[in-house]
């Protein structure tokens, strides 16, 4: 028997004026989570078991963006997404394009095994959904009060506009300071970037490592943008080595593959599991902004990441448990 070990995050990128009030209610958030995933690998439920439990979870509370509470696209629809990767098969399940689906990650494990395929969006992955039976809800379901105010800020500002726990207030009277912030995302100018996707690994007892992760994307997106997320080896990896989600610069994590990149070095530099998480950050990003949760399949646990802050939490079999968001 191996040791098990677990990690959430619910993204990478903090505002620093973030008010402690939101901080705690993340902390919180994500400690219950954390004690949800633990309590679950204790009782021996496998892996994939463990990631998908938790994601849903994160996608039924709105203070992260995923599921209720999701950003919203420049038509103030949501357009979900959600990837899920099981590491001693590595067989994998994503969705995106999502307006109905109450947990998105849920109806990625469907893909997985349920269907032929690995992948599915849009309408087709609507219509999987409703035959398989999944719970659906109305778009308004998704949609807060704080998302629609912040998509009008961003409209104001005609760019994408982030950190979604910020009280529109302050927001409304830092908007025009952040809109002279240097970062972009394809060479274009954007605001304080803080997007909020949510993510789960663990590894069981037995050494099964799993990934999860699931967003709404970016607020004021394109309509048909997709990110990261879904996208395997971009955004969530899980092999017989380790178990990976990303969260950050979407367009970043894409063109470093950098979940897959972590398990790469791992199984052809010979470097462990920290070691790895180290190089992929500091080497592969180009630049681009992000952070990254991950397991081994021997009980370890590891994080980086090359913003301000990273909500994240992780517990490991041997008492060891830790819940943070600054560096």
């Amino acid at each position: 028997m191996g040791r098990w070990a677990i990690a959430v995050h619910g993204g990478a990128g903090v505002d620093p004026n973030l008010p402690q009030q939101r901080q705690e209610e993340a902390k919180q958030l994500l400690t219950r989570c954390l004690n949800l995933g633990i309590s679950a690998l204790r009782s021996n439920l496998p892996a994939i078991d463990v990631v998908e439990l938790v994601v849903r979870e994160l996608e039924s509370d709105p203070l992260f963006n995923s599921g209720r509470g999701s950003a919203l696209t420049e038509k103030g629809t949501v357009e979900m997404e959600a990837s899920i990767m099981d590491g001693p098969n590595r067989r994998c399940g994503a969705v995106s394009g999502l307006t109905t689906v109450k947990n998105p990650i849920s109806l990625a494990r469907l893909v997985m095994e349920k269907s032929p395929h690995s992948y599915l969006a849009f309408s087709g992955a609507e219509e999987f959904a409703r035959k398989q039976g999944v719970e659906l809800e109305q778009n308004d379901y998704f949609i807060t009060e704080d998302n629609v105010g912040m998509l009008k800020l961003a409209k104001e500002a005609n760019s994408i506009l982030f950190d979604y726990r910020i009280p529109l207030k302050t927001c409304s009277a830092g908007a025009a300071a952040a809109m002279e912030s240097p970062l972009q995302m394809n060479g274009l100018p954007i605001s304080v970037y803080a997007p909020e996707t949510v993510g789960c690994v663990a590894v069981d007892m037995e050494g099964r490592c799993a990934a999860a992760t699931s967003t709404g994307g970016l607020m004021n997106k394109m309509t048909g943008r997709i990110g990261d997320s879904p996208l395997i080896g971009s955004g969530t990896y899980a092999c017989d080595l380790c178990g990976v989600s990303c969260t950050g610069e979407g367009e970043a994590i894409i063109r470093a593959t950098l979940a897959r990149d972590v398990a790469a070095v791992m199984e052809y530099k010979g470097l462990g599991l920290q070691e790895a998480v180290n190089f992929v950050i500091n080497e592969r990003l180009d630049g681009g902004k992000a952070g990254l949760i991950a397991v081994s399949r021997n009980g370890e646990v590891a994080c980086r990441f090359n913003t301000n802050g990273m909500f994240r939490g992780c517990a490991t079999e041997d008492g060891f448990m830790e819940v943070g968001i600054w560096d």
